[in-house]
């Protein structure tokens, strides 16, 4: 029995909770149950106490019987870039062996197709990158569900959703699917659940409802579907404001690039290396100055905008997206001033000089359908134990050219050109899946570029603590004299031992360019014998090519000094990112 000041704490929980909230506690407490071998002690006996429960939660007393799974197999598929979804995929599938549930876990870019035809219990743990897209390896099965007009009528289904709440389309893919399958005929079997970045609360609460759904079946159709409620979204994460004491261009006379050390001071700071900072860059002046000359709008009228109000000139600098619209925007504008205009990206500018608006009303319009800045993430570059109260980032101005002009990447040339003394908002994005081991472990780290920033935070965090295991250190650039990104330290952990090697490689300074890659198989002895000994292997850079590349190297030293066939190369790289021992951090 409750104690009356329980049973009120109780009431007035249920009373002022949404709907979704009621839906998380239903799966929280069926998960609590299921666990709990004392069950006795938790059976009231106030009918107050059942009564003023959601009806979707059974009477715990109900639950003292012993449940059994009403279904024996599932599948479970992953789409994820960083590693996250596939932790929770797994994490899933051990909570469901213990409720005698067998569980197929596998990677959608892995997935049969063909086979979600016969699925019956079918949950699906997603990513959302970019633009609202599904992770690469989710591509192929997201296209087939949208593309191919068949039906799945025997799917019981959920859909747990991992983002950021920074972005503007917040968990778009996974939102996606959910709705999808639903179209498709399937049952929602457990309500789509939105995570944000720090995501193992709300992950463990979809768990819940999943395996009471599985234990539990109510309906008539042997399912526990309860609709389609979506979790509103988390509260935001906690935004810091610093200041710039460091700026300086790390590349030397002669070079080809610009690549900004930056240092941010900041109170109450909470990171760890691996991390990045996501920044919400300001659009140029002029760039603003201009839209509103074109435009002739008003730029002191206060406009509303995503249930806030700005005005005209805040909401260009600061808050919407202007410098390359996607396409979906770029088809709504051409609806507005009515007219045929390609679905291409385009900047906000060059878009109004080729298809003008007809007044400032109309243009008024055109803001209502931009969208959010795009915030940027940026790999840490210091440690919280070497650079206590602040934090550093690594940034490489972006130049291209379209068309035969010059354009600037927004985010980049922002930091770039911030002066010292500069004023910064940003949040810490954290990364569980790019962790330093413990600190007897040996390290090797893959860095060329900007990839070195993770890496440098990783040695002046070991640095710090005193870590006993080796690190060895892979870096290139274009230019030894020029793009030697943080020479002076690397030579002066080199010379302390922190350092235990360094290999270089620049790729313009000879005829045939030489890369990472290339100084990994020129070391491949030492490499497999550091494998060998338990070291954890990091690649930080460019997606493509560079990592593809690092990983195929990484095969043929296995192969080569492993005296492995190639697929039993595969298997020992695979089983060295089962064990979390090959980490990527690519962009």
């Amino acid at each position: 029995m409750l104690a009356e000041h329980k049973l009120k704490l109780l009431q007035d929980l249920v009373r002022s909770s949404t709907k979704e909230e009621l839906v998380w506690m239903n799966g929280f407490l069926a998960g609590v149950l299921m666990n709990c071998h004392d069950q006795s002690a938790l059976a009231p006996t106030s009918s107050a106490a059942v009564a003023s429960a959601p009806a979707t939660v059974p009477a715990p007393g109900a639950a003292a019987v012993e449940s059994k799974p009403a279904v024996s197999k599932i599948t479970i598929a992953y789409g994820t870039e960083t590693g996250n979804s596939k932790k929770l995929a797994t994490d899933l599938a051990a909570k469901a062996k213990k409720s005698g549930i067998q569980a197929k876990v596998v990677s959608l870019d892995q997935y049969r197709l063909n086979d979600l035809a016969k699925e019956e219990y079918f949950f699906t743990i997603i990513s959302t990158q970019g633009e609202g897209e599904p992770p690469a390896t989710a591509k192929k099965f997201y296209d087939h569900i949208h593309q191919n007009g068949f039906k799945l009528p025997q799917i019981k289904f959920g859909v747990l959703a991992l983002g950021d709440t920074s972005y503007p389309l917040f968990c778009k893919a996974g939102e996606d699917v959910d709705q999808q399958l639903q179209r498709l005929g399937g049952q929602r079997l457990v309500n789509l659940i939105k995570c944000d970045t720090d995501y193992q609360g709300d992950a463990d609460g979809w768990f819940s409802q999943v395996l009471h759904s599985l234990t539990n079946t109510t309906s008539s159709n042997g399912t526990a579907s309860v609709g389609a409620v979506v979790a509103k979204k988390p509260a935001g994460k906690k935004v810091y404001t610093g200041n710039i004491i460091t700026n300086v261009n790390l590349n030397d006379r002669g070079s080809n690039k610009a690549t900004h050390h930056i240092e941010i001071v900041a109170d109450e700071l909470d990171y760890q290396p691996g991390d990045s900072i996501g920044i919400v860059p300001e659009n140029a002046p002029a760039v603003v100055d201009s839209i509103i000359a074109l435009t002739r709008i008003d730029g002191k009228k206060s406009v509303a905008f995503r249930n806030e109000t700005h005005t005209v000139i805040e909401l260009l600098k600061k808050k919407v997206n202007i410098a390359y619209l996607p396409e979906r925007v770029v088809k709504q504008y051409a609806a507005i001033v009515k007219q045929d205009i390609p679905e291409t990206k385009i900047s906000l500018l060059d878009l109004l000089k080729i298809y003008p608006v007809s007044n400032a009303s109309q243009f008024e319009e055109v803001i209502g359908i931009l969208e959010p800045i795009t915030p940027r993430l940026y790999s840490i570059s210091s440690s919280p134990n070497a650079h206590s109260g602040e934090v550093h980032v690594t940034v490489a101005r972006d130049n291209f050219k379209v068309n035969g002009e010059v354009k600037h990447g927004l985010c980049s040339n922002f930091l770039a050109d911030l002066p010292t003394d500069s004023p910064l908002e940003f949040y810490v994005h954290k990364n569980n899946q790019f962790r330093l081991p413990a600190e007897d472990k040996d390290v090797i780290m893959i860095g060329p570029g900007t990839g070195i920033a993770p890496f440098r935070s990783f040695v002046a965090e070991r640095d710090a603590a005193g870590a006993s295991g080796r690190n060895w250190l892979f870096f290139g650039d274009q230019h030894f004299t020029s793009d030697f990104l943080y020479q002076t330290e690397i030579q002066n952990w080199i010379q302390t031992g922190v350092l235990t090697k360094v290999n270089v490689a620049f790729s313009r300074d000879q005829k045939s360019k030489i890369y990472v890659q290339h100084k990994m198989l020129e070391n491949a002895k030492a490499f497999y014998e550091w494998l060998q000994n338990g070291a954890y292997v990091y690649i930080c850079g460019a997606k493509e090519p560079m990592s593809v590349d690092v990983e195929n190297t990484v095969l043929q030293i296995i192969e080569r000094f492993g005296s492995k066939t190639s697929a039993q190369a595969i298997e020992y790289l695979n089983q060295l990112k089962e064990e979390g021992r090959f980490l990527k951090d690519v962009y």
